[in-house]
This record gives C-alpha cells, sequence and structure tokens, in this order.
C-alpha cells in the first residue's frame, strides 16, 4: 500500500498524522488509548484499536481535494470527544508492513485504517461549492 502524506499536527514529542492511501482509504496516526474510562466506554473487536488526535487533524482533508476539513458531526469512526477537545476514533489496526515502513511512529503512537467515505461524511460541505444556488 503507497501513502500519501497530507499533514501532522506536531507539538514535541507529539505527532498524529494523516495519510490518503492508495487504497480508497486515510491512514489515521495517533495517540495509543491507555485510559481505562475511555476504553470501557467502547466495544473494540479483535482487529480494531483506538487513537486519539486533535480535530485539527482533519484539516489537512483540503490537500486530498476536499472544500473543508472541518468536522460538522462526530459519528463513526469518531467515538468520543474528550473533555480537552481531542477526538477518539477506532478502526482496523494497520499491518500493512509497506505502508508501516514509509511512516514514522514513536512507541506510544499507531495508527488505524478507515474507508474515505466514512471521514468524508462527517465533514463540513463548502456552502460556496458548485450546488450552491443564488437568488435571481
Amino acid at each position: 500500500m503507497k501513502l500519501r502524506f497530507l499533514g501532522k499536527n506536531s507539538t514535541p514529542g507529539d505527532s498524529p498524522t494523516l495519510y490518503a492511501s492508495d487504497q480508497g482509504t486515510y491512514v489515521i496516526q495517533g495517540w495509543k488509548v491507555y485510559a481505562n474510562e475511555l476504553l470501557m466506554q467502547l466495544d473494540v473487536p479483535e482487529g480494531e484499536t483506538i487513537i486519539e488526535v486533535p480535530p485539527e487533524l482533519f484539516e489537512h482533508l483540503t490537500k486530498d481535494g476536499h472544500p473543508s476539513g472541518r468536522i460538522r458531526t462526530f459519528a463513526g469512526p469518531i467515538k468520543l470527544v474528550t473533555e480537552q477537545g481531542t477526538c477518539v476514533l477506532q478502526g482496523p489496526q494497520m499491518h500493512d508492513p509497506e505502508a508501516l515502513s514509509q511512516m514514522r511512529m514513536p512507541d506510544y503512537e499507531t495508527c488505524i485504517e478507515v474507508p474515505k467515505s466514512s471521514i468524508v461524511a462527517l465533514l463540513e460541505e463548502d456552502s460556496s461549492g458548485p450546488h450552491h444556488s443564488r437568488s435571481a
């Protein structure tokens, strides 16, 4: 799987990152969730994992042709929004060796792969786009 880097939201020691794959998916790298109170709220099937990212990470979706990267609805794969305003996402944990070799990931981070359509469905639409009607 080939990845295309879309962007990251970094502070020293933190590096949530967003990639587009050549498989019609987004690969989202974020902080591993260890907090028991968060994990107890979720049903995490085998093969899936939970990550946490800042919502600003999705602003990089504009680099994949979307008019907005603002989240308008918090639904799957976003499972929770924390008190700090970060998004907790659930999805299949990435195991593709080719994709992982293209990433720099500290031990306290992991990544999930989700269909592009599941992320695009969460975005605000740009009201100035071609479907915007004007009054005569």
